[in-house]
């Protein structure tokens, strides 16, 4: 399977608008970052994306994706859903709604400010979503999926594992029954905001910590802000194993 990272960076992307510090105003391609998603590739060519954000659009057209077969979404925020108006190109190739896999808070989000979606009465030529409310292991594309809950501060979010390969993104806590989910992953991505502890994000030190647990063989990190300074200076402080995510980044395994 292939792994493509879409986008490593938070709400705001980077660089920020409106930002002059040295990481914003870099020339190392690898801090440019935007909104936090990733596509799964299984070697028979099926799509499984992680999260929809507002550059959802651009990151279709520059991985030159042609057909999706899933969503699934940690959690409701607009950085992370804020392009499914966007799945109707997919909508009228594949001729057929779009799967979107979600926990129940995020459904309810979605429904809501996503209305005209769900309306009785449908205006053509709008997205069609199917969407799948989780708990359990479910398979989506014709792969099991293995749910893991976490927290992002007060707010339920979700993690998932696929095979030998787990995604957490915006987590701070999560649960030990939750994270024995994760043994046994050979890829690990997880949200790492900034070096500095954060209110509903793990900081540098605390997804490290939560990589030592999970002893995975290799790690990357995502849904990085400015403030973890440039790629080039925060990569030389990381252990053997742990990488910096960057945008467009492949990762066969």
């Amino acid at each position: 399977m292939r792994l493509t990272f879409l986008g490593t960076g938070t709400s705001q992307g980077v660089p920020v608008i409106a930002c002059r510090c040295r990481v914003c105003r870099s020339d190392d391609m690898r801090d440019r970052r935007l909104r936090t998603s990733a596509l799964l590739t299984t070697d028979d060519g099926r799509n499984i994306l992680f999260d929809i954000g507002p550059d959802f659009r651009q990151q279709m057209l520059r991985e030159d994706v042609d057909h999706l077969d899933a969503i699934l979404i940690t959690h409701a925020h607009r950085d992370h859903v804020g392009g499914l108006d966007d799945i109707r190109s997919f909508n009228y190739v594949q001729h057929k709604k779009m799967d979107v896999y979600l926990n129940a808070e995020a459904r309810t989000a979605i429904e809501r400010d996503y209305h005209y979606i769900f309306a009785p009465h449908q205006y053509p030529g709008l997205p069609e979503a199917e969407l799948h409310t989780v708990e359990d292991n479910f398979v989506a594309a014709g792969m099991e999926v293995v749910p893991v809950k976490a927290m992002h501060k007060d707010l339920p979010v979700l993690g998932f594992r696929l095979g030998e390969v787990a995604y957490i993104t915006d987590a701070n806590y999560i649960a030990p029954g939750e994270l024995a989910k994760l043994q046994g992953v050979k890829l690990l991505v997880i949200n790492a905001l900034r070096r500095e502890k954060h209110f509903s994000h793990f900081s540098l030190p605390e997804a490290l910590e939560v990589i030592e647990r999970v002893a995975p063989q290799r790690a990357y990190l995502t849904h990085i802000s400015h403030e973890m300074g440039t790629h080039a200076e925060t990569s030389a402080l990381l252990p053997q194993g742990v990488e910096l995510a960057c945008d467009g980044l492949k990762i066969d395994f």
